[in-house]
């Protein structure tokens, strides 16, 4: 097994065309974004449409490499907190990637900068969990092999190589931001360039996904958490496959660095569009029309206290384990912003004299739930 170390890493310079299937495809994608931004729906039905959409993402990104668990079974995981005897590592990775998930939501939020921090911060949720330091970059290298024959599929860059591409990657999508590319086509190249570099021994395919989600969702196409790209992905994985496999040669240094990447922006985009329209199809089934304006009462709530507000949809009362596992904090974290939230006014403690309290929505708050319209952001 030969492999050839590039004296240098030059900055990354992407080659691909702006054909008319992709101009098409983003066409399609700001339409759908659109008509998303602009329906109205209750929290409630803004709530059930991102549960959905977090439980396949996590769900399907996982099973893309291997995890056995069913969708139902990862809900259970997330929801309920159960184990499964015999399915550790697929519970781990299902809970692993749900934090993940939530976390990548909290950075776009913040409009964190792409660094190198960032995607090590996010590879060890991914692969550890939330108390893990940042992962490192591979010291060896790695190879990807055909399940059944053993044959070499791809052989990525040596570690050596693998600090100055990632910098090398970073550079280009700060750069491609401050250049106005189209956001879709920035995440496509990312994920692309990520699980091209491999920087990891495993996780690349989990971790290449969420910089994606995190790219789109900071770029404002998150469409306020209501699509699953990872499920499109999972149903064409002959496709998704086929698409990154932009060259013949399975040796990075034999072609694959000056690869034409057209043919990857063609699939990531059209599979973006029918992601796009279906969550659009979604949402306006799940509309309503608006009653009033948004009151002022929950124009004052945060990000994390609307997701905590939602969960009465479906419970007169909640705990610091649900608050937890909705918002990806320690119980420890959840009761303190609940001890916050109460001293607000929205909530209140539903049996004081409990040492585990309840909570349950204060009475100004009860009339957001069931029949105010508007939106969760």
């Amino acid at each position: 097994m030969s492999t050839k170390r590039s004296a240098s890493n030059p900055p990354w310079q992407p080659h691909y065309t702006l054909t008319s299937a992709i101009a098409r495809s983003l066409m399609e994608i700001e339409a759908a974004r659109a008509v998303i931004e602009r329906t109205p729906l209750s929290p409630q039905a803004a709530a059930e449409l991102r549960r959905q959409a977090r439980l396949r993402s996590t769900h399907y990104s996982t099973r893309i490499e291997g995890n056995r668990l069913t969708l139902a079974e990862a809900q259970e995981v997330i929801e309920q907190g159960r184990q499964i005897r015999g399915r550790e590592r697929d519970v781990n990775e299902v809970h692993h990637y749900w934090e993940a998930l939530l976390r990548v939501e909290e950075w776009a939020a913040q409009s964190k900068p792409f660094t190198e921090d960032l995607i090590q911060r996010l590879h060890a949720l991914v692969e550890h969990g939330r108390r893990a330091r940042p992962t490192p970059y591979r010291d060896g290298q790695n190879v990807i092999r055909d399940s059944l024959s053993g044959g070499i599929v791809y052989l990525p860059p040596e570690a050596a190589d693998v600090p100055g591409l990632m910098s090398a990657l970073v550079a280009w999508v700060q750069q491609a931001g401050q250049e106005n590319l189209p956001t879709p086509l920035i995440a496509a190249l990312a994920h692309y360039q990520f699980v091209t570099i491999h920087p990891y021994d495993d996780g690349n395919g989990r971790t290449a996904r969420l910089l994606a989600t995190f790219l789109l969702q900071r770029g404002g196409y998150g469409l306020n958490g209501y699509f699953s790209l990872e499920e499109h992905h999972a149903r064409d994985l002959a496709g998704y496959y086929g698409s990154l496999a932009v060259h013949p040669h399975h040796n990075y240094y034999e072609g694959r660095a000056e690869a034409d990447l057209t043919p990857w922006i063609e699939y990531f985009l059209k599979t973006l569009a029918g992601v796009f329209t279906a969550a659009q199809d979604e949402t306006l089934r799940s509309a309503q029309p608006l009653r009033s304006a948004e009151p002022e009462a929950l124009r004052l709530l945060d990000r994390r206290a609307r997701l905590v507000l939602a969960l009465f949809a479906q419970a007169e009362q909640i705990t610091a384990r649900q608050v937890a596992q909705t918002l990806g904090l320690s119980e420890r974290m959840a009761r303190n912003l609940l001890h916050d939230w109460a001293s607000e006014g929205w909530l209140e403690a539903a049996d004081p004299s409990r040492c585990k309290r309840a909570y349950r929505l204060s009475a100004a708050y009860r009339q957001f739930i069931g029949n105010q319209a508007g939106e969760i952001p």
